[in-house]
């Protein structure tokens, strides 16, 4: 059923043609295997992993040979979705040639596609030298959790009517400087609304409602491998915290009882094994 291998063209005609691109999180090379044979056309391998895999607070300690290691791992478990690496904390604002290095690494030694970069004006012409070298830019604007000292904490962006007039315009001005898809996170509807409209490129939201041309999760957030904790924006499609728990638990409690493991799951010797 999914055998093509999704393209950023592919990604582009579906919003000329109305159909919604979806993306969701990878780390690892089991999820990566289900998140591909769900038929998910992007799998992105973010630096949320410093929240969710690392146990990090924030992305920011996440460094180039993390986001590799990972990247490599999901590669090797997708056949079919477009792989996207997000380029970590300072690894894209030094200087032109330092940002080519690190993105020409995800794809020679990571296997991705495409790479992600969080900002706006401020690294356009980053984008633009990426895209002249032959490697595909999602952008990503609103809540960029990379800044998230300078934005003062993980709150909705574009609220006022002039962060909501600069988000619009950084939006075009990514579009202009060569991205196939603009992620918009923790937005107003309203204002995503506006920016899917005026974009050539698909808009993936985020915690921006339902009028982009795409949407994105964390795959743990999804799966609920986290117990209580769900962001604001976060559809719980399953309970695995709950569940895994409870498999652990009676694993534990079944070797503390002798039940496991029994003779059915060991091995005879060779002498019980002859006929």
């Amino acid at each position: 059923m999914f055998d093509k291998r999704i393209t950023t063209a592919d990604i582009r005609r579906k919003k000329k043609e109305g159909r919604p691109v979806t993306v969701l999180t990878a780390y690892d090379y089991p999820t990566a295997r289900l998140v591909d044979e769900a038929g998910i056309d992007i799998v992105l391998v973010g630096d949320s992993l410093g929240n969710v895999v690392l146990g990090y607070d924030s992305t920011i300690p996440v460094t180039m040979a993390d986001m590799l290691h990972h990247t490599r791992a999901v590669c090797r478990g997708v056949r079919r979705a477009l792989v996207v690496g997000d380029m970590p904390f300072l690894s894209y604002n030094l200087d032109r040639a330092e940002t080519l290095r690190n993105a020409g690494r995800f794809l020679q030694e990571g296997g991705a596609q495409a790479v992600k970069l969080e900002g706006g004006r401020e690294i356009t012409e980053s984008v633009r030298a990426l895209v002249a070298a032959g490697i595909p830019v999602m952008g990503h604007l609103g809540l960029t959790p990379q800044s998230v000292h300078q934005l003062g904490g993980y709150r909705v962006q574009g609220r006022d009517a002039d962060t909501a007039r600069r988000l619009l315009e950084d939006a075009v001005l990514l579009e202009e400087a060569g991205v196939f898809t603009i992620v918009l996170e923790c937005v107003p509807i309203q204002l995503a609304e506006r920016i899917t409209a005026a974009a050539g490129v698909p808009t993936i939201g985020i915690g921006a409602g339902p009028h982009c041309d795409g949407q994105v999760l964390v795959t743990h957030d999804l799966l609920g491998l986290y117990g209580d904790f769900k962001p604001r924006f976060v559809k719980r499609y399953a309970e695995l915290h709950k569940e895994i728990t409870r498999a652990l638990r009676e694993y534990r409690e079944e070797v503390e009882t002798g039940r496991f493991p029994t003779a059915e799951y060991g091995f005879n010797s060779p002498e019980e094994e002859k006929p």
